[in-house]
């Protein structure tokens, strides 16, 4: 384990760990996340991946919520099928308090993966260490298409909520549009995967302090300025990876709406 390992989440990790070895379901036990990008604090939640034995996947689906209280004091689950992944349980333990998310995969499920997971238990760590070694590995970037065919689309919604005096949901799509826009896109300016606004504030990039200008005050005027904050900064972060085709009109009638609903 890194040395940097908070005492709680080592301590947590080597109950899942006793856990995994103790089943014989189970095949392995793996960690992604910050255990293997760094920066692990007393805040960091624990991202593992348990390697189910084939014949046993049925049965170990139906009976993930007992194996998880059996890892300490469960407060509260549920599994990931708004993140498109079914095969994830989002669990909360404590006091004191950790997130852990708990991935449930066949050998099968580690053709495919985001990132390199670390090796933490394995009945036969050559084959896993194998699997991982032939596995395709990509982060999901988003491409220069993906933002421009979405990027007008969501600021447009935002700005009817705004022409309608409902601040709440515009400053709102303004966070879903750093989250799903502004911020990978920055990522992207600083060769990094397009993780959201994961530590976004460590870039170095200028263009950083300018996403703060996308963070309005609870009035009309504020809000305005920030939507026309935000579309400033999309298009000179697409600058840097022009779309193949861009979205006739915009950004001019997209500003043009904004004016009409101050």
């Amino acid at each position: 384990m890194p040395s940097t390992l908070p005492s709680l989440h080592r301590e947590f990790v080597e109950r899942v760990r006793n856990g995994v070895v103790n089943d014989r379901r189970l095949a392995a036990l793996l960690a992604g996340g910050s255990y293997i990008h760094g920066g692990f604090d007393n805040h960091s939640d624990l991202d593992l991946v348990i390697v189910v034995e084939d014949e046993n996947n049925t049965e170990v689906m139906a009976s993930r919520y007992g194996f998880a209280e059996s890892l300490g004091n469960l407060l509260a689950a549920f599994t990931g099928e708004h993140v498109g992944e079914p095969r994830l349980l989002i669990c909360l333990y404590g006091p004191p308090l950790i997130h852990v998310d708990l991935k449930f995969v066949t050998r099968s499920g580690l053709d495919r993966l985001v990132e390199r997971p670390a090796v933490l238990f394995a009945r036969d760590p050559e084959e896993i260490e194998s699997l991982l070694d032939q596995a395709a590995i990509e982060w999901p970037n988003a491409s220069p298409d993906w933002f421009e065919q979405r990027a007008w689309i969501w600021l447009h919604y935002g700005a009817t909520k705004l022409a309608r005096g409902e601040l709440f949901e515009a400053m709102g799509m303004l966070g879903f549009f750093r989250e799903q826009v502004l911020g990978p896109m920055l990522h992207r300016r600083s060769g990094r995967p397009q993780r959201g606004v994961r530590r976004i504030e460590t870039l170095s990039e200028p263009s950083v302090e300018r996403l703060s200008g996308t963070v309005p005050l609870f009035e009309q005027g504020s809000v305005l300025d920030a939507y026309l904050v935000a579309v400033d900064m999309y298009l000179d972060l697409r600058e840097d990876a022009p779309p193949l085709q861009m979205t006739k009109y915009m950004p001019e009638a997209i500003r043009e709406y904004l004016g009409s609903s101050s």
